[in-house]
Order: C-alpha cells, then structure tokens, then sequence
C-alpha cells in the first residue's frame, strides 16, 4: 500500500496562512488523483480538495478562493495552500489517492478567532 505522512498543521490565526505537505510513498501522481480531508472530532471525515492525474482540481464550497491544491512531480509531494483561515477550518487533515489507501496520522490545523 502507498503510505502518506502529512505535516506543516499548526495554530494560526483568524486570517492566517498555512500550507500543508503530503509527502507519499511512491510515484503515483501520473495515474491516480491526490485527495485533501479534514476531520472535526465528533463529525465525519470530509472531502476538501483533489488534484487529478491530468491537474485538474476541485474543491469544497467552503474553501474555494482560499485553498489551493498542488504537487510536486520530483519529491513525491502534494500541498495544500490555506489562506484567510477561519476558525472552522481547525480540523486534522489527511491527504489520500484515488484509489484510496492506507490513511497516515494526518496533521492537525487549529485556527484562533
């Protein structure tokens, strides 16, 4: 199974900027979409954004105009640009392929009013 390890979550103020990193086991990039999720404890994980094997991307309502999802072919690396957080956006969040694999430890994001 491809791995991931998800880092660069921390605590950031309302209107804050972080930018998450994936980095992932093998080079699936040309053949399987790259997938962000979050999780607020007591809710469901939710899809936020993806990047296609092509680039197209598509994101969350919530965070469009604010997120950007990208990769970088040579280290086996998806980000996850945050801009203008909210307090909503404090969640942990895992990057996955499409297919989905094993999940890593995710990296949790905490955003202050």
């Amino acid at each position: 199974q491809v791995q991931f390890v998800e880092s660069g979550g921390g605590l950031v103020g309302s209107g804050g900027s972080l930018t998450l990193s994936c980095a992932v086991s093998e080079s699936i990039f040309k053949h399987w979409a790259m997938d962000w999720y979050r999780q607020v404890p007591g809710n469901q994980r939710e899809w936020v954004a993806r990047l296609t094997s092509s680039g197209s991307t598509t994101y969350i309502d919530s965070v469009k105009g604010r997120f950007t999802i990208s990769r970088d072919f040579a280290k086996n690396t998806v980000y996850l640009e945050m801009k203008s957080l909210r307090p909503e956006d404090t969640a942990i969040y895992w990057c996955n392929a499409n297919p989905t694999q094993t999940w890593g430890q995710g990296t949790q994001v905490t955003v202050s009013s």
